[in-house]
C-alpha cells in the first residue's frame, strides 16, 4: 500500500477522523480530487459512451466486440465515480497519510473496491451478450436450450452445438472468486489483518472456480520437455509429434491453489509508492492480452487458419481482462503520482485473483508466471522479513529525505546484533549489492540494513530518486520482463518443450 491504514478505532471525534487530525483539515489539499462534473461535461466521455454503445450492440453480436464496448464503458463509470466517492470513503474512515509527501496529505484509501464493484458489475451485464448466439441464433425458441436447430451455424467458424453450460458454470464461478476477493480485501483494509492470517485468504476464495474446474474440465496434465519425460520414462521413447505430458493428478489442484495465493499476494507486496500497484497490474494484464491476441487474431478474424484449439480459452480470458485494464486505467489516474488516491488491499487481492482465474481457465499458469518475474524477485528477496528471520517492520516503503523531496531506501535497525545465519545472510547480501548495510565504525557490528524490497533494491543502486521517476523504472522493468517472457514462451519454449502452442 501507498499510505498507513486508517486509524479505525478513532471515531469517536465526530468527524470520522482522527484525534491527531483537525476538523478543519482537509483531505487531500495537495491535488485535490477534480469535481465529477469536469468528467461528466467533457465532449470526449460522451464520445467513449457513444462508441462504447456502439460496440455493445454492435450488428453481428460479436461478445468480443460488445466486451470492448462495456471495458469502455467501465472506464468511464470508473473515472466519475472515483472523485465522487473520494470524500465519502475519507469520511467513513478510509483513508491514509502520504509518506512520500512533504506535507503528508490525507488520501482517501481503499479505491480499489471501486473498481472491482464496476468490474463484476460490468460482467454481469456481459452474460447475455456473450452467449446472445445461444439464447437467439441456436435455439428452436421454445425454450429448450438443449436443442439447438441443424442449420444454425455459429459465428465466425466456431462449432459449440449445444448451449455451453460448462462455459457459463466457469464465467459465473470465476466472477464467484471475484467477489469473495473483494469481500476479504475490504475486511482486510477494514481490520488490518496480519500477514501470515491473511496469506491463505485467496485459496478459499478461489475455492468455486477449482470445483468448477474440476467438474466440468478436470484436466491435470501438463506438457514437460522431453528429456524429463525421458527421465520419467527410461525405458520408453517419446517420438510423437505431440509433446509428453506427465499428469499431476491431485497436486495439479494443489498448483492452482498454490497460484492463487501467489499471484494476490504478490501485487501486494511489491506496493508501496504512487502508481505503482495499479501500475504493474496494468502492465501484466495488457501482456496478458497480448499473449490471448496471439491466439484469437490469426484464425478467428483474420482467417489465416481454422481457429486453435486454445481459442475459446483464450477468448475467455480476454473477456476477463478486458475490463480489468479498462477500471485499472481509470484508477491509475488518480493514483498515479501525485496520487489523490490510495488503491488499498483490495485492488491488489482483487487484480490478482483475476491473473489466477485467467491463468487456471485458460491453463497456461506457465506464461503468467513469465509475466510475474518482478513478483516472484520481490517475494524471493523479502522472503527473510516475510518469514522472520530478519525484523520486518510494519512499513518497508522508501523513506522520503524531507530536505531534497527525494524517496531513499527504509531501513531496519538491530537492537542486537545480528549472529550466526542471519549475520552470513546480511554480510553476503552486502557483498553482492543487493543491501545497503550500515556498520559501526568502530566495532564493524551490523547497525541496519535496508528493508528487503525490490523498490529499497532500486534505491540502492540508483541512489534517491523522486517518487515518480522510482515508479516508472520499476514498471520499465515490469514492461520488459514481460515483454522478454512473452518472446520465450513463444521462442525459447518450442526448442524446450518441441513445439509452440500457435
Amino acid at each position: 500500500m501507498s499510505g498507513p491504514r486508517p486509524v479505525q478505532n478513532d471515531r469517536d471525534t465526530g468527524n470520522g477522523l482522527p484525534k491527531d487530525i483537525s476538523s478543519d483539515e482537509k483531505p487531500v489539499q495537495r491535488g485535490a480530487v477534480p469535481t465529477s462534473s469536469s468528467i461528466g461535461s467533457n465532449l470526449g466521455t460522451l464520445l467513449l459512451v457513444g462508441f462504447s454503445l456502439a460496440l455493445i450492440f454492435n450488428s453481428e453480436y460479436d461478445p468480443l466486440l460488445a466486451c470492448i464496448g462495456f471495458s469502455v464503458l467501465a472506464y468511464v463509470i470508473t473515472a466519475a465515480l472515483i472523485p465522487i466517492l473520494g470524500p465519502d470513503f475519507v469520511r467513513v474512515g478510509f483513508f491514509g497519510r502520504d509518506l512520500g509527501k512533504k506535507d503528508r496529505p490525507i488520501i482517501p484509501e481503499t479505491m480499489g473496491a471501486v473498481c472491482a464493484v464496476v468490474y463484476l458489475v460490468t460482467l454481469f451485464f456481459f452474460i447475455p451478450f456473450l452467449f446472445y448466439k445461444f439464447f437467439v441464433t441456436e435455439t428452436s425458441g421454445s425454450g429448450n436450450r438443449e436443442h439447438v436447430l441443424d442449420t444454425a451455424t455459429l459465428h465466425k467458424g466456431r462449432s459449440l452445438r449445444m448451449f455451453p453450460h460448462s462455459k457459463l458454470a466457469e464465467f459465473l464461478a470465476a466472477l464467484l472468486s471475484s467477489f469473495s476477493m473483494l469481500v476479504l480485501g475490504v475486511a482486510d483494509d477494514l481490520f488490518d489483518i496480519r500477514w501470515r492470517n491473511k496469506l491463505f485468504l485467496p485459496a478459499i476464495a478461489v475455492l468455486p472456480l477449482i470445483f468448477v474446474y474440476y467438474v466440468d474440465f478436470g484436466v491435470t496434465s501438463v506438457v514437460v520437455p522431453p528429456f524429463i519425460w525421458k527421465l520419467l520414462n527410461p525405458g520408453m521413447n517419446s517420438t510423437s509429434a505431440v509433446p509428453p505430458i506427465v499428469d499431476l493428478g491431485a497436486f495439479y489442484y494443489l498448483y492452482m491453489l498454490a497460484m492463487a495465493i501467489f499471484c494476490p499476494n504478490s501485487i501486494n507486496i511489491l506496493a508501496g509508492i504512487n502508481g505503482l500497484e495499479a501500475g504493474q497490474s496494468l502492465v501484466i494484464a495488457i501482456f496478458l492480452l497480448i499473449n490471448d491476441a496471439m491466439y484469437i487474431v490469426p484464425g478467428r478474424i483474420l482467417g489465416l487458419h481454422p481457429p486453435h484449439p486454445a481459442t475459446e480459452a483464450h477468448l475467455l480470458s480476454t473477456y476477463f481482462v478486458l475490463p480489468l485494464v479498462a477500471v485499472t486505467a481509470a484508477l491509475l489516474k488518480y493514483n498515479w503520482y501525485p496520487a489523490r488516491v490510495f488503491v488499498g488491499d483490495t485492488y491488489c487481492y482483487f487484480a490478482g485473483m483475476v491473473f489466477a482465474q485467467v491463468c487456471i481457465l485458460g491453463h497456461f499458469a506457465k506464461t503468467l508466471l513469465l509475466f510475474l518475474v518482478p513478483q516472484i524477485v520481490n517475494f524471493i528477496y523479502s522472503a527473510p522479513q516475510l518469514f522472520k528471520l530478519v525484523n520486518c517492520p510494519r512499513h518497508r516503503l522508501p523513506k522520503l529525505n524531507a530536505e531534497t523531496g527525494l524517496l531513499e531506501p527504509s531501513r531496519v535497525y538491530f537492537v542486537v546484533p545480528p549472529k550466526g545465519a542471519q549475520l552470513l545472510l546480511l554480510t553476503t547480501l552486502g557483498n553482492l549489492k543487493l543491501l545497503d548495510l550500515e556498520l559501526d565504525p568502530e566495532t564493524r557490528v551490523v547497525k541496519s540494513s535496508s528493508n528487503f524490497t525490490v523498490i529499497n533494491l532500486v534505491l540502492t543502486w540508483t541512489g534517491p530518486l523522486r517518487e515518480d521517476r522510482l515508479a516508472l523504472l520499476i514498471l520499465a522493468i515490469q514492461t520488459g520482463c514481460c515483454a522478454v517472457g512473452l518472446v520465450a514462451r513463444h521462442t525459447i519454449a518450442p526448442a524446450v518443450f518441441g513445439r509452440d502452442n500457435l
